[in-house]
């Protein structure tokens, strides 16, 4: 025989030079998958470095991923079963052998171009959009960007304007009334109660670019936490990052808060123009004739959207809203 030897023969393969390779040997296949249902339940609050603090029963426990779960396949907010040691204890390691199925999940891609999304945050209930009203100034198009991926996920919108005590909030609470968008806001030294109203009892996402004052919210609401706040580049305009990945953290008034890193950019490539416009069922009603590729756009001819405007069965601001939000997924 060659000494070459085939696998398929039986016997280990050897090299030209007669060096013995052993032969690959993998598991059988079967379909019985691992029956995980009995394990506990637990909530991903970070991530960092590879290691995954949950909490269980009502304690926090250091975790790793299953290799079956892939490398992004868990996030900050998911709900997953953890088998292991769950004690707590130092040392100790669990192992996150499931992901249970996401209520609802915050995408974003890198840039309109970037063809993939990227899940942040699992099971949030709302979004707040914090947004400075001065140093850094309000950029719109960025509030309008996080607003459609809140709807796109599946969670309702707040909008948070902080700084309020050096400039006035109404213009852009004028801007946000079509839409039904609550507006709260928060100054140094100001009663909190409006957004603890907002926050008590449900899962939220605080979502802004940098230098907005996430973290000075969530060490004002938070006592004791010390999030690590930064200064606004005076050149620039820009804030610096100061949280470096999603961390989940409780109220105590009840519910969590989820700290994302400040962004700079908000990527929609993964969401569609009807995903915006089912955010809008009083006027998704009124596109059911549109002709065909319509695109509902003012420049669309026999839009139903303009024929309801007309006919004076839609507000003109709540429709300059929508198409507004529409074209801030390629702006």
């Amino acid at each position: 025989m060659s000494p070459r030897r085939l696998a398929s023969s039986g016997v280990d393969t050897f090299d030209e030079d007669g060096y013995e390779r052993p032969r690959r040997r993998t598991r059988p296949r079967t379909k019985n998958r691992p029956d995980y249902s009995g394990l506990p339940v637990g909530t991903v609050l970070s991530i960092d470095r590879g290691r995954y603090r949950c909490r269980v029963e009502g304690q926090d426990v250091t975790a790793a991923k299953a290799r079956g779960l892939g490398r992004k396949g868990v996030i900050v907010g998911d709900r997953v079963r953890l088998d292991g040691d769950i004690s707590g204890d130092e040392g100790s390691l669990a192992r996150i052998a499931e992901t249970m199925r996401r209520r609802t999940v915050l995408r974003r891609t890198a840039d309109d171009t970037d063809p993939y999304e990227r899940p942040v945050v699992a099971n949030a209930d709302q979004i707040l959009i914090v947004t400075a009203l001065a140093d850094p100034p309000p950029r719109v198009g960025m509030i309008d960007r996080i607003l459609v991926a809140s709807y796109e996920a599946g969670t309702d919108p707040v909008l948070c304007l902080t700084k309020a005590d050096l400039a006035s909030p109404r213009e852009l609470t004028e801007l946000y009334s079509p839409l039904g968008v609550p507006v709260v806001t928060s100054s140094p030294g100001a009663d909190l109660g409006p957004i603890r109203e907002r926050l008590a009892g449900l899962t939220t996402v605080l979502v802004g670019h940098s230098g907005v004052g996430k973290s000075t919210l969530i060490n004002a609401l938070i006592p004791g936490v010390d999030r690590r706040t930064g200064q606004v580049n005076e050149v620039t305009g820009r804030g610096r990052h100061t949280s470096t990945s999603a961390q989940a953290l409780e109220l105590p008034d009840g519910g969590w808060v989820i700290d994302t890193p400040g962004v700079r950019s908000f990527g929609l490539s993964h969401v569609s123009s009807d995903h915006v416009l089912s955010a809008f069922p009083d006027l998704e009603a009124f596109t059911v004739d549109c002709p065909r590729g319509c695109r509902h756009t003012a420049e669309d001819p026999q839009c139903g959207l303009d024929e309801a405007l007309r006919a004076g069965r839609i507000p003109a601001l709540r429709l300059a809203s929508f198409r507004r939000l529409d074209a801030a997924r390629t702006r």
